[in-house]
């Protein structure tokens, strides 16, 4: 059975792309489901079945995190994002600000961790240092873009 959420023809999707679909219509489905046993739940004056109804809820988030937690695993961009912002402190939209700076800092040369001791310096010789981080697109720069 195919997939009502393609955006493309199917046999013009790689096997890796559907994979990854299939993944992220099943976490949908199952923060769906969290939605929906959280409503009931909220809505319910039986406590008994309460009680049933945030159990299920809690499975639902369990499958979504399993679901997650491959998903990081299989794509490296969504690994990329995650190790940026997922279980860090302070104000998220300062987590992208610096994250931004060292994308800055990346695409001049320099290495960001060198940076963060006062002195940018160049970047490791290519083979040497982690890999390059892929360029992200944020909604910031896309409206830069359509402004060209």
């Amino acid at each position: 059975m195919g997939s009502e959420s393609l955006h493309a023809p199917r046999e013009r999707i790689s096997r890796r792309t559907l994979t990854i679909h299939h993944a992220i219509v099943s976490i949908k489905e199952e923060l769906d489901a969290v939605d929906w046993y959280q409503q009931r739940a909220d809505d319910c004056e039986d406590e008994e079945l309460k009680q049933i109804l945030l159990h299920n809820m809690r499975e639902e988030i369990e499958h979504a995190a399993m679901a997650l937690e491959w998903l990081r695993r299989y794509s490296p961009d969504v690994d990329e994002q995650f190790r940026t912002y997922l279980f860090t402190e302070g104000p998220i939209m300062e987590i992208e600000e610096e994250a931004e700076h060292e994308e800055a800092l990346e695409d001049l040369g320099l290495d960001p961790a060198a940076a963060k001791g006062g002195v940018a310096r160049p970047a490791e010789p290519e083979g040497k240092a982690r890999p390059a981080r892929a360029r992200r697109a944020t909604i910031g720069s896309l409206k830069a873009k359509g402004k060209d």
